[in-house]
């Protein structure tokens, strides 16, 4: 395909976007005689769900609208909150700011790319929320953002979600050790020097936040006309770290650096901490229960490198029975649309109730991105981000059919023109070193640091 027709390709599958978003930009929705699955409140038979402005307001049997809302009859499918993706990459190229361990200043909210054609089928497969995260190359990463897939916008601020609390990206282990251990010669090399950066970087932020500290006193009794301290972004992030105002995400595998992290955040009073991947989660249960918000796993990959060794299909099931705030993640643009078959899995692996699984995919991301108060249940009061199935979700042979967003309808199975369908430009980035790397996005843009022509 040449580049006219892929522009002309993109410009179609974008302008169809448009009008999904615009024929019902009220937010205003009538869904009749649905099986409901609340997440909190169990299964409710035939019943209504009323949404006005984007929220829902009623929830019950033969509700009423006025004539101008759009009215879904649904009888006979399966209504469930939008599917919450806590670990994701999408609408993001460039993810690793790798030139120091510590990159805390740097921000993913500045990069999001609002025709990603990945968002429209992240919406086919009913994902309505991802979190869009810096790499997994520095131990310190960017801060990412918090996205609702209003797909067909121009502006990438209409993407991001306002409630949303800030966060950042953290990584232990591998990832970090050989980008700058192994890769430039740099600390940390070891897992030993992952420690020490986080513990140096937490103690120059306190440095950082005495001084300014000061500076503020004095200023304030007026015993100094002397210009501020220079401002310094990278520190003031970790400062706020340590102050409460953001949540750290951690990309993890072994026990051993989950338990070090956790005592070290013990020590500096950080308790707003996710731990994403977490394949050996399962051995550290109790502590994640007891000192994090949560534990965002892969259903059931592993092997792709030394250190994911050691893993189990159990893990989720394992993690939800010890009273972890588990959810399912994607860390890719392909299984987005598939989390609710990942869900299904643990079910096979640990023999989660219906509830338990889908609540892995949707209140559980929602708690650990600090959003459980907006979204992840259908519930009165909370914003109106819905899929519908034609069959139970947790089975295989379950298709979405509708997804909305703030009561907006952004994909309609029956709408769905094969031009939506085309993958547009898959090279699409200028930068020289960006490979295809699969399914695992977390080192993207990295790899190019451990082949032979890099190093020649």
């Amino acid at each position: 395909m040449n580049k006219k027709r892929l522009l002309l390709a993109g410009l179609l599958i974008w302008l169809s976007a448009q009008v999904y978003a615009q024929e019902n930009h009220s937010g205003d929705l009538l869904i009749k005689n649905a099986q409901v699955i609340t997440i909190t409140n169990g299964t409710l038979e035939n019943t209504d769900v009323l949404v006005k402005k984007g929220i829902i307001t009623e929830i019950g049997t033969n509700l009423k609208a006025s004539k101008n809302v759009k009215i879904v009859d649904a009888s006979g499918q399966y209504l469930m909150p939008g599917i919450i993706d806590a670990h994701s990459h999408l609408a993001l190229e460039i993810i690793n700011e790798a030139s120091s361990p510590v990159t805390s200043e740097v921000q993913m909210s500045d990069v999001i790319d609002p025709f990603d054609i990945s968002i429209y089928r992240a919406l086919a497969g009913g994902t309505t929320i991802t979190h869009a995260m810096h790499g997994s190359a520095n131990v310190i990463g960017g801060q990412n953002v918090t996205l609702k897939l209003r797909y067909g916008t121009k502006d990438p601020n209409r993407l991001i979600m306002e409630e949303a609390p800030r966060t950042i990206k953290f990584a232990l282990g591998e990832n970090p050790t050989r980008v700058h251990g192994i890769g430039k010669n740099l600390q940390p090399r070891s897992r030993m020097g992952v420690e020490a950066v986080i513990r140096n970087g937490f103690e120059e932020a306190l440095q950082y936040k005495a001084v300014w500290e000061k500076w503020n006193l004095e200023k304030q009794k007026k015993e100094i006309n002397t210009a501020p301290p220079k401002f310094n972004s990278r520190l003031q992030t970790l400062v706020d770290i340590l102050d409460g105002e953001i949540i750290v995400h951690c990309h993890s595998y072994r026990a051993d650096e989950i338990y070090m992290l956790i005592e070290v955040c013990k020590e500096y009073g950080v308790d707003k901490i996710v731990f994403s991947h977490v394949n050996e989660g399962f051995k550290v249960a109790p502590e994640l229960a007891k000192y994090t918000m949560g534990a965002s796993v892969f259903s059931d990959w592993w092997a792709y490198k030394f250190e994911v060794y050691y893993s189990t299909a159990y893990n989720a099931a394992i993690l939800t029975k010890n009273g972890v705030v588990t959810s399912i993640n994607s860390d890719s643009d392909e299984l987005v649309r598939h989390l609710y078959h990942e869900a299904a899995k643990t079910q096979r692996y640990g023999g989660l109730t219906d509830d338990e699984a889908l609540a892995l995919i949707t209140i559980n991301p929602a708690k650990q991105l600090g959003i459980g108060d907006y979204v992840g249940s259908i519930e009165v009061g909370k914003q109106a981000d819905l899929v519908l199935f034609d069959k139970h979700p947790l089975s295989i042979y379950a298709i979405p059919q509708m997804t909305w967003v703030d009561g907006i309808m952004y994909f309609d199975r029956k709408s769905d023109q094969d031009d939506q369908r085309i993958k547009i430009n898959i090279k699409r980035s200028p930068d020289p070193f960006r490979l295809s790397t699969g399914a695992h996005d977390c080192m993207q843009d990295v790899e190019m640091l451990f082949t032979d022509n890099y190093h020649h």
